[in-house]
């Protein structure tokens, strides 16, 4: 896996060791601003802020994604798509098929994988 930046012990948990923040505990979970959603590990761009809407979930969730991979998770006796980032291979979190919208998919994302940078005017 290639590192490019700092991490911290929390994003190193969930990105690193497949690991899951608390819901309704991230600090982009409400976040409205427009602007890009970006891989908090090696800054690749993953997500706009016109695909983010509110699953009621309790992470950011989205309905559209770019510079993704997906695979199959196995893990804690449930079977659901993983979500990683497409060039250092960090986990960001799953995708469902039953998102709100009309894509029907809901990317649901860990606010500590995500860095976003607010659309200049």
């Amino acid at each position: 896996m290639e590192i490019t930046k700092k991490i911290s012990s929390e994003q190193s948990r969930v990105m690193k060791k497949g690991g899951t923040e608390a819901p309704f505990t991230g600090k982009l979970l409400h976040n409205k601003k427009e602007g890009k959603y970006f891989c908090a590990d090696c800054g690749t761009e993953l997500f706009s802020s016109g695909a983010k809407f509110d699953s009621g979930s309790g992470w950011p969730s989205f309905d559209n994604a770019r510079n993704v991979e997906l695979k199959e998770d196995h893990s804690n006796g449930m079977d659901r798509i993983e979500v990683i980032c497409e060039k250092c291979k960090s986990h960001l979190g799953h995708l469902f098929n039953d998102g709100s919208t009309k894509t029907k998919q809901r990317y649901c994302i860990n606010s500590v994988a995500l860095e976003f940078k607010e659309k200049k005017e």
